[in-house]
């Protein structure tokens, strides 16, 4: 094996290593990937910069600007609306009602943005009608993923598979041309997520207290001199005899008493590091003379004046999901509160797995120090009438949260439909290619004024971009180095002999369980090259080996990393790993005997 080789798999190895630990964010490690093949002379400076302006990533930058079209105009609201009537079914016909919808929409818009309409609307109706939300979202995120399988313009895979094909000279898919396989891959997935769906945990009703563990949550708050309690003891403060409200640690002059006795006496500017509940803090502020902390009440007077007016009373808590690509991942909640939350306050994360707050815990480390990760919720405090504001902060998904609907003409609303129908005929009917048609309707709407690109930077999911400009490369330093031809020569001598099922078999497999560590996207741009290479030297037709890693890459159902909407759904479900490894393991186990053996019949 010559270095070049080695040193490409080096770079693979690290790269899902770095993938599977999420030591770095997504866009930083694809970075570090172009920096690593440019000093290690793997690709020229140029190679490693094409990802940037490879067919791939401009059609699918296109597609996310005119998602961002339709949110903002109104379009998504107006699905969300019409599918909330759905709400009069039982829960028996709701789950594959809301699959085939899910699933029929990702075909031509994001399945994460669609995924992400569903858990608010889920979220809201379950609240509503007390039904269990953890019935439906594995379901709808499924299907999603199966439906997006559906068409070429469906996810981001299909277009990396179809820009390779191109590039090494394989005739492209065209935009129907596996539906037959996507669709029947759906039916399956709709009858076993149907029954699969009894078998999944049975959230509870949704309850802001039991939701965050606001009863054993810590807040910092500060005595001023206005308070009543000033000289008295700790041991005599009537509103710690409720037991529902704890003082952890008192810090009087940079110094740290943990747990202070009763003896010690309160004194002015003394900090307080509490564990209560809502309900008893907002009367342990206004009663006692307390402020949330210095850093809460500088915050009021910024957005609220000089504090000559009196800030409103109309304080509401709004539940945020963070999503991929914000740039609020990484940030602890004491970084939060130092940043222009568009007059919002952060109380309290919940993080993707349910984190127990005992008091010993935080005795140690304070949940202001843990990170937030895709998937993780924040709970802010702001004023009712502010939190349009919130749709101003980037990749963030709103859960709960008062009505509210932008003022978007309906002359608007039709306009930005329009175009998205336009984009989807031409590139249906192939009067034009999917990225010229995408480019095409980007530019109407600009033309049109529907979008506004400084709404559309901040919107759009640069990790993404930046994911696949650092793939795209070290595909190309796989052929520069002949690492895929040395991967599918060792393939064909340990395959000899074997019929073109088990072959294809294998290529399917190593696929869907490579995608399930590693990004979907990332898996395609490494198996895709290698299916050429085999399907080659068997002699046999490279687009159905193609076909296989696609719809290998798109099937990760078996872990909640492997899909950008496992990943969100696992933190708003209350799913286990587990789920995930019985339930889309079987799905995943059964589409791959299935689609090994409808797919060789092509062969």
């Amino acid at each position: 094996m010559e270095l070049p080789i080695i040193l490409v798999f080096i770079i693979i190895g690290i790269s899902i290593l770095l993938f599977i630990t999420e030591l770095f964010p997504v866009d930083k490690i694809a970075f570090f990937i172009i920096v690593a093949l440019v000093l290690l002379q793997l690709t020229t400076p140029e190679e490693a910069i094409s990802g940037f302006a490879n067919s791939a990533t401009i059609t699918i930058l296109a597609l996310m600007i005119l998602a961002v079209g339709l949110e903002e105009n109104g379009v998504i609201q107006l699905l969300s609306d019409g599918i909330k009537k759905l709400k009069i079914l039982p829960l028996i016909l709701l789950t594959p009602a809301f699959m085939i919808i899910s699933a029929s929409i990702s075909a031509f818009i994001s399945t994460t943005a669609v995924v992400i309409i569903f858990i608010k609307i889920v979220t809201q109706l379950s609240e509503k009608y007390g039904f269990s939300s953890s019935r439906l979202l594995m379901p709808i995120s499924f299907a999603g993923i199966l439906g997006g399988s559906c068409t070429l313009m469906g996810t981001s895979t299909n277009l990396i598979v179809n820009a390779i094909a191109k590039k090494n000279g394989v005739e492209a898919f065209s935009f129907f041309e596996f539906s037959i396989f996507g669709i029947t891959f759906f039916v399956i997935g709709l009858i076993i997520m149907s029954i699969a769906s009894r078998f999944l945990p049975r959230s509870k009703q949704s309850d802001l207290r039991k939701d965050y563990d606001i009863e054993s949550y810590v807040f910092t708050i500060k005595v001023t001199s206005e308070s009543p309690l000033i000289g008295k003891t700790f041991g005599s403060l009537k509103f710690l005899d409720d037991n529902e409200t704890k003082v952890l640690k008192l810090i009087r002059d940079k110094q740290v008493i943990n747990d202070p006795g009763k003896y010690i006496k309160l004194m002015d500017k003394d900090n307080l590091v509490v564990m209560s509940n809502m309900d008893n803090l907002q009367s342990l502020i206004t009663k006692n003379g307390f402020i949330l902390n210095e850093k809460r009440q500088n915050q009021q007077k910024e957005n609220y004046g000089d504090g000559t007016e009196e800030p409103k009373s109309d304080m509401s808590y709004i539940e945020v999901l963070i999503l991929p690509g914000s740039n609020l991942i990484g940030k602890t909640l004491k970084a939060l509160r130092r940043i222009s939350f568009q007059g919002a306050f952060p109380i309290a994360i919940k993080k993707r797995k349910n984190l127990r707050n005992t008091r010993e815990r935080l005795l140690r480390k304070n949940i202001k120090d843990i990170n937030l990760k895709p998937g993780d919720r924040v709970l802010l405090e702001m004023q009712e009438h502010k939190i349009s504001e919130l749709y101003e902060i980037e990749n963030i998904a709103i859960l709960n949260e008062h009505e509210f609907k932008p003022n978007v003409p309906n002359s608007k609303r039709m306009l930005a439909l329009l175009i998205l129908l336009t984009v989807i005929a031409l590139a249906a009917t192939s009067v034009l290619s999917i990225l010229a048609a995408s480019l095409v309707g980007v530019g109407a709407m600009l033309l049109t004024n529907v979008i506004q690109l400084e709404g559309v930077y901040q919107k759009v999911n640069w990790q993404i971009i930046f994911l696949l400009a650092g793939m795209i490369p070290l595909g190309i330093a796989m052929t520069n180095s002949g690492a895929d031809t040395w991967i599918s020569s060792n393939l064909l001598v340990l395959m000899d002999g074997q019929p073109p099922l088990i072959v294809l078999g294998l290529l399917f497999g190593i696929t869907l369980i490579l995608s399930g560590i590693i990004s979907n996207n990332a898996t395609a741009i490494i198996m895709a090259p290698i299916a050429i290479a085999v399907a080659s030297g068997l002699n046999l037709d490279i687009k159905t080996f193609l076909l296989a890693v696609m719809f290998g890459a798109n099937f990760s159902f078996f872990t909640p990393v492997g899909y950008q909407t496992n990943t969100l759904i696992y933190g708003t479900g209350a799913y286990k790993f587990k789920h995930f490894l019985i339930i889309g393991g079987i799905l995943s186990l059964t589409l791959w005997v299935v689609g090994t053996l409808l797919l060789s019949m092509q062969l």
